[in-house]
């Protein structure tokens, strides 16, 4: 079994990239965009502009998590991976609408080690394919094999995640706008949860929805346990979400992301968790040693640091500087040590052989195992 998991995998992957290259294509043509818009007045060439920087973005890549934990949820419930699939555009491509927002909203300059959209195609068409990057793939619950009942579950579970992705954005930009707003670590993974967690969750309720158009272990179960088991496993792969999102905030300051510069979150004047955690103990250890300058002075090293950042880049010594005082205090092993932590909660979750009882297919969970320890 141990041989096969990344193969398989990279099959389920394969039928992924099929999915989403047969709704959003390269190009447009009269057929997609009847099928799309119901519309048969609209030449191929006025499309381009709305489609193209959407296809270059999705076609850089990805790891296609998302929609793979769906598939695997999916089939661990014994529901059919067939079920499942035709949604995986549902939480890929309104991920990378994501990401075309959040570049415009941070004025990131790459991702995925090319120019980010708004800048290769300009801000207003970023803008605006982004945003039909989150609309577009509702055309597949429309054309999903299932019953009414399910596809308005479907569409409610989706906008309600959208809306928490859109509420976590806010708090993030909220925060990184104002300096004086330090959120604690509780509220940085509340943050976290709703932003980068949303979509996770999304994920593996959907593959337990999707699991109940044929599984018979969900009939038997009935509708209440299928529920819970759509809350259980939808807050681990929440949990998931969020520790990817903290070893991203730690690679980000180590390593760096690929594709990004090395502490651009720094010059994006972002509220990692390293910095909340540095910031924390500071005021702690002022508070028990009642040195009131101790917590202020660190705030004020921090302010400068990301002052400079802000107006000189990732270029700014003072960048590295700030690195190098998180490392030394530890906070940066601290938050790591918090976002594995996490990850093994979850794992353990789909590791379970039920879940509210409901029994979970071996072979499903040792392919979910596999997943989450090739995201690292």
């Amino acid at each position: 079994m141990k041989q096969l998991k990344q193969p398989v995998l990279a099959e389920k992957i394969s039928g992924i990239e099929a999915v989403l290259s047969g709704i959003l294509p390269a190009s447009a043509d009269s057929g997609w965009i009847n099928a799309v818009f119901s519309h048969q007045d609209v030449s191929p060439a006025a499309a381009r502009r709305l489609i193209e920087p959407a296809y270059d973005l999705v076609r850089r890549g990805g790891k296609r998590w998302r929609p793979l934990l769906a598939l695997l949820v999916c089939g661990a419930l014994d529901g059919s991976e067939q079920d499942c699939l035709p949604l995986a555009p549902l939480l890929e491509l309104s991920h990378n609408a994501s990401l075309i927002h959040d570049d415009i909203e941070d004025h990131s300059d790459m991702r995925r080690g090319e120019p980010a959209v708004h800048i290769k195609y300009g801000e207003d068409i970023g803008v605006n394919s982004g945003s039909f990057l989150y609309f577009l793939p509702l055309c597949c619950i429309d054309t999903w094999n299932a019953g009414a009942k399910r596809k308005n579950r479907m569409y409610s579970l989706w906008a309600e995640h959208i809306r928490r992705l859109h509420l976590g954005q806010s708090m993030d930009i909220t925060w990184h706008r104002d300096f004086d707003t330090i959120p604690n670590a509780g509220e940085y993974r509340v943050m976290c949860g709703l932003k980068t967690g949303s979509l996770a969750r999304l994920a593996a309720m959907i593959g337990v929805l999707a699991a109940g158009v044929a599984s018979p272990r969900l009939r038997k179960a009935g509708a209440g346990k299928t529920d819970e088991a759509a809350e259980s496993l939808g807050a681990a792969a929440e949990k998931l979400g969020v520790g990817f999102q903290i070893l991203d905030d730690v690679k980000n300051l180590t390593t760096g992301n690929p594709g990004k510069k090395r502490g651009d979150d720094i010059v994006e004047g972002k509220k990692s968790l390293p910095v909340i955690l540095y910031l924390q103990a500071a005021y702690e250890d002022t508070a028990r040693a009642g040195a009131a300058h101790n917590g202020a002075s660190k705030k004020r090293f921090v302010r400068r640091c990301f002052q400079s950042a802000r107006e000189n880049g990732a270029a700014a010594p003072e960048v590295e500087e700030l690195i190098a005082r998180l490392e030394a205090s530890g906070a940066i092993t601290q938050a790591r040590a918090q976002g594995e932590a996490l990850i093994e909660e979850a794992k353990a979750t789909f590791g379970r052989e039920t879940c509210a009882s409901v029994p979970l297919n071996h072979d499903y969970r040792e392919l979910l195992s596999a997943l989450i320890d090739s995201m690292g």
